[in-house]
């Protein structure tokens, strides 16, 4: 008799023990593991690096992935689909930059 008492005291410490544990680990703040956004607006003239951030792919990639990331984030950033017509024509510029079908540094966008 006395060790199931001891047992079942246990066993209530135990759950009385995880209970306020699992209660400090949902009221803890959220910390990000990877921040996804560079802070910051764009640069004034485009380079190959930011293109590649836009695009979210490396500066040297294959044209292929440059043209699945552009169909990709137009998808998401598109005007007719509530997107902003600035950030389209960023994305654009991006993907040209990327293919080198400008030339054009003096690029208002």
């Amino acid at each position: 008799m006395a060790s199931i008492a001891v047992a079942i005291g246990t066993a209530a410490v135990g759950a009385r023990y995880l209970l306020r544990a699992w209660q400090a680990f949902q009221s803890r703040p959220v910390v990000p593991r990877k921040c996804r956004f560079y802070p910051g607006g764009f640069e004034p003239v485009m380079t190959r690096r930011e293109a590649a951030r836009i695009l979210g792919v490396r500066e040297h990639a294959a044209v292929e992935k440059i043209k699945e990331a552009h169909i990709k984030v137009m998808k998401a950033n598109h005007p007719d689909l509530g997107g902003s017509h600035y950030l389209s024509l960023k994305i654009s510029e991006a993907r040209d930059l990327l293919l080198k079908k400008t030339g054009n540094p003096d690029s208002v966008f």
